[in-house]
């Protein structure tokens, strides 16, 4: 039997097609399959069918499509294979065959044998596996994930295909390259790794002047209909052309950036580990140097798996591991990266394996419109990122083998290293983890602990009483490290005391977390440290329970508290000497696992459920008026109206919204904290907090490339505003989410919610709205290169907008208006338009929308030929920019500035100014450095720059 995906979705039996033709059933059977032996939850697939818009059928509808399915199966006695289990489906393939497992595997072995010299046989998989492929990926399905889905698998041919092409232009196959990219490269012009290999290939075979038309035309395209230069990887292919080389070389330019470094810091305080850490030693591969010399490669990477006894709480696997990785990291010249996945948060708020990936992408400097969507070529980037690389990967409290997987390399040189309370068999089964059994501290490496901290003079005096804390710590290092902190801070209190307050037990302290062991429970240490807290740090204590984490800062915690900064500044000082809280940066605190586990069953024992509600509530306002405030600052001059907000509670610190630059500040360290807090808030009924928290997240996750997190905040948002019937917060949510899909490339997407974002400003009646929404659609057409289409949008916002007599709204309309009629190579109406949103902007006091019309008024002059006046444009807009602390912009306009000074002959100046944008963008991470860094690498003809249009 034979499962496809990979071009038509269908089942073969004995050489027949089983009749699943319904493009729904398809869907189903789909789905099924790309989660093959795992359970798919009923509600998992109305969701993907569906999305946000379900009909009041649609649960009778899969189980239809199943039951079609099944009996299809039953046809070819395969009908076992699809079960119905507790709230879902569970395919299982068993000794059957899905191509697209074996295309992942022939990928990866691909790899193995390319790492290992052996490229004609990497070749020969590459090409079986692409083989595979009979059309487009999940053809003749119908859902709301087929198209994402589809995408992905597509993209993950791609990747194939540039890879066989890599491989065999370093074999010298110039001719068998060429033939079987021509036809891609004729589907995806613009796609510059594919047309890199193609010119390469041509020019292997002889035919130098058809690769020079393809990277003239090429050019030409990007130029015109994306208003962007080849990047490196294109440029630099034309380079080697030009210099007679044409067959592949090694990768040569590393990262964008500098190598990643996470780790956290080495533990001040670590001792004993003796065996364990003979034990990981044995892992390394033994001569690492020498390899080096002969330019050969480590041993395969494997998982290190730290694991307490029975899933020990408190026992130091973070602790070991990252000691352990502080010492090997030398070994590991290409990065170390770290995460803590959460698996075992109070909560259940583990961090997935999606967002684990792009913040490792996004660490190895992977631009965040190169990151895929779907989990499967997330992880495909991750591993082809760390291949030919050594890089230390330490992956923090695990919750199980699945969430893992996705996480590790692929290719030999790697090492990664995974705590967890779960001993991850599968790991150990599937992935060959050498598992490291981390037990407790034995009494001499406890007595060493304790004497490190206490000093040997305490230690000695107080000899026997140190042994009965001992005892009574059963070697639990976090236990330790509490009395340590309580012995080191009342110096006075003797330890024969703390060592009798230990013996006092509470059995039913912290039995949820108790680990069956009453000498391992950690209440008792728990509950005397709370217990010697004055009044005041004990209730903070407790009510730091209520925070969704992952840590908070101070004007945080005093609104949850309703207290003023300055009286929590104290508490929270004295909650850190005893070791309850970690300061883990200046004025941001976070909460072990443990502790946040005692201090929330403490808020529930002790606090009534008025202060908890009350503490929540407080908590939430000073997110929303905050985030609202920050907001504010990034994008004053706002098309979207803002929601109207309720006053803060009583007791609630905004805190100080001095400019700019605090606001992104605040949103970086913050906006983890309020993605959080927008699920905890729809999840406790606090859906108008979901929604216009969400709301005040928009600007910055848009700005700042997290665009995955920015539709789910906006999903969260629009289901809370749908219960509460509110069309204003769902129109923004709508907003939200056509943003994100414009972003990630979902242009029908972005289209379908601003047709409904349409329907509910109409409704309510809202001009200003409904002129927004239409620039919004003139965005996403431009994006397409439909630009005749955005124009008339841009008109029909422009329109309402005079109507509503908005003249911030037209003041961007027109600068818009000006930008798309010089892209259209109309630079009269241009200077027109952007003249008159230069005055408007001048009138209403809107510096950023002046800046961005001055890059425009540049952008037209540069068209025209006049590039010292386009200059003088630039620099009246870089110099807004820089009063404005708009970081992004400044580095943009810089880089334009470079390409007009360029075509007026400075060339010193103007790789001056490509420099400046180049260190700006790389201090932002933001994949826009490409553009000057490639310009500053290749010496280039003058072009048109971006320009200054805004969605």
């Amino acid at each position: 039997m034979r499962w496809s995906v990979l071009g038509p979705v269908q089942v073969t039996a004995g050489g027949r097609v089983l009749p699943i033709d319904r493009p729904q059933q398809r869907a189903v059977l789909a789905l099924l399959l790309l989660n093959a032996d795992r359970l798919v939850p009923l509600g998992q697939l109305v969701s993907a069918l569906w999305a946000d818009d379900p009909p009041v059928s649609a649960r009778t509808q899969v189980q239809v499509c199943v039951s079609r399915i099944r009996a299809a199966l039953r046809e070819a006695g395969a009908a076992a294979l699809l079960t119905t289990q507790t709230g879902g489906y569970r395919l299982t393939l068993g000794g059957t065959e899905l191509d697209l497992a074996e295309f992942t595997v022939a990928v990866e072995r691909a790899r193995a044998e390319e790492a290992a010299g052996r490229q004609a046989e990497a070749a020969r998989l590459l090409r079986d596996g692409l083989a595979l492929w009979r059309g487009p990926a999940l053809a003749g399905a119908a859902g709301a994930f087929v198209d994402a889905a589809a995408a992905g698998l597509d993209e993950q041919r791609l990747l194939g295909y540039e890879r066989l092409a890599a491989v065999e232009l370093e074999l010298g196959w110039f001719a068998a390259t060429a033939r079987t990219l021509r036809p891609l490269v004729a589907e995806h012009p613009l796609r510059e790794p594919l047309v890199a290999a193609y010119l390469l290939a041509l020019a292997g075979c002889g035919q130098q002047a058809a690769a020079l038309r393809l990277y003239a035309e090429t050019r030409r395209r990007l130029v015109d209909e994306l208003g962007i230069d080849p990047g490196p990887e294109l440029s630099g292919a034309h380079l080697r052309m030009l210099r007679g080389r044409p067959a592949a070389e090694p990768a040569s330019a590393g990262p964008a950036g500098p190598p990643p470094a996470q780790l956290p810091g080495d533990p001040a305080w670590f001792s004993g580990r003796t065996a364990a850490l003979r034990q990981l030693d044995a892992l390394l591969p033994a001569e690492p140097a020498r390899a080096d010399r002969d330019g050969g490669q480590d041993d395969p990477a494997r998982a290190v798996v730290i694991s307490a006894i029975a899933g020990t709480a408190g026992v130091g696997k973070t602790t070991l591991a990252v000691h352990w990785a502080h010492r090997v990291a030398h070994r590991y010249p290409d990065g170390q990266l770290y995460v803590n996945l959460r698996g075992f948060d109070l909560d259940g708020r583990a961090v997935s394996p999606g967002e684990a990936l792009r913040g490792f992408l996004e660490a190895l400097h992977v631009p965040p419109q190169r990151v895929p969507t779907d989990l499967p070529g997330q992880a495909a980037l991750f591993r082809t990122q760390l291949a030919h690389r050594r890089v230390l990967v330490l992956l923090d409290n695990a919750r199980d083998a699945e969430q893992v997987r996705p996480l590790l390399p692929g290719s030999p040189g790697s090492l990664v290293v995974v705590t967890s309370r779960d001993r991850l068999t599968g790991l150990v089964v599937n992935a060959g983890a050498h598992p490291v059994t981390l037990d407790l501290l034995a009494p001499v490496e406890a007595r060493e602990l304790l004497t490190a901290r206490l000093g040997r003079g305490r230690a000695r005096r107080e000899a026997a009483a140190l042994d009965e804390i001992v005892r009574c710590c059963a070697g639990l290092p976090l236990a330790l490290a509490v009395v340590a902190a309580r012995a080191v801070g009342q110096p006075d209190v003797s330890l024969e005391l703390l060592a009798g307050e230990l013996r006092d037990g509470d059995p039913d302290r912290l039995s949820p977390l108790a680990t069956g062991d009453p000498m391992t429970d950690v209440r008792a240490v728990f509950s005397w440290s709370y217990r010697a807290l004055d009044a005041d740090s004990a209730r903070l204590f407790r009510l730091l329970g209520l925070h969704p984490g992952p840590d908070a800062g101070r004007t945080a915690v005093a609104s949850l508290a309703g207290l003023p900064p300055a009286r929590v500044g104290p508490l929270l000082a004295d909650l850190t000497r005893a070791s309850l809280l970690t300061e883990r940066t200046a004025g941001r605190y976070a909460m072990h696992d443990l502790l946040r586990a005692y201090a929330s069953e403490l808020c529930h024992d002790t606090e009534p459920e008025a202060e908890r509600e009350a503490g929540r509530r407080r908590l939430f306002d000073h997110y929303l008026h905050a985030s609202h405030a920050a907001d504010h600052l990034l994008d004053p001059y706002r098309l979207a109206r803002p929601a109207a907000l309720p006053p803060p509670a009583t007791g609630v610190t905004v805190g100080d919204r001095p400019e700019h630059a605090w606001a992104t500040a605040w949103f970086a360290a913050e906006h983890h904290v309020l993605l959080a807090c927008v699920e905890r808030a729809a999840a406790t009924g606090l859906d108008r907090h979901a929604w216009t928290l969400a709301a005040a997240l928009t600007t910055y996750l848009d700005r700042s490339g997290h665009w995955p997190e920015l539709a789910a905040a906006q999903r969260t948002a629009l289901a809370a505003a749908r219960r509460r019937g509110d069309l204003a917060g769902q129109a923004l949510a709508h907003r939200g989410l056509a943003i994100a899909c414009t972003w990630s490339g979902d242009h029908e997407a972005a289209h379908r919610h601003y047709r409904r974002d349409l329907e509910l400003y109409r409704e309510l009646g809202d001009v200003t709205g409904q002129a927004h929404t239409h620039l919004g659609v003139s965005w996403v057409l431009a994006r397409q290169g439909r630009l005749r289409s955005a124009l008339d949008e841009t008109r029909l916002a422009l329109d309402l907008y005079r109507t509503a007599d908005y003249r911030v709204g037209q003041a961007k309309a027109l600068n818009n208006l000006g930008w798309m009629h010089s892209r259209l190579g109309e630079p009269g109406p241009a200077l027109h338009c952007c003249q008159a949103a230069l005055r408007l902007h001048e009138e209403t006091g809107d510096r950023h929308g002046a800046a961005l019309t001055w890059d425009s008024l540049g952008y037209v002059r540069h068209g025209l030929g006049d590039h010292d006046e386009a200059a003088d444009c630039y620099r009246r807009a870089l110099a807004l920019h820089r009063e404005l602390g708009d970081r992004y912009d400044e580095a943009e306009v810089l880089d334009n500035l470079g390409d007009s000074l360029r075509a007026a002959g400075d060339l010193d100046a103007a790789r001056r100014a490509w420099r400046e944008a180049l260190t700006i963008f790389d201090e932002l991470r933001h994949p826009d450095a490409d553009r000057p860094r490639a310009k500053l690498a290749v010496p280039a003809v003058p072009v048109a720059p971006t320009g200054g249009g805004e969605p």
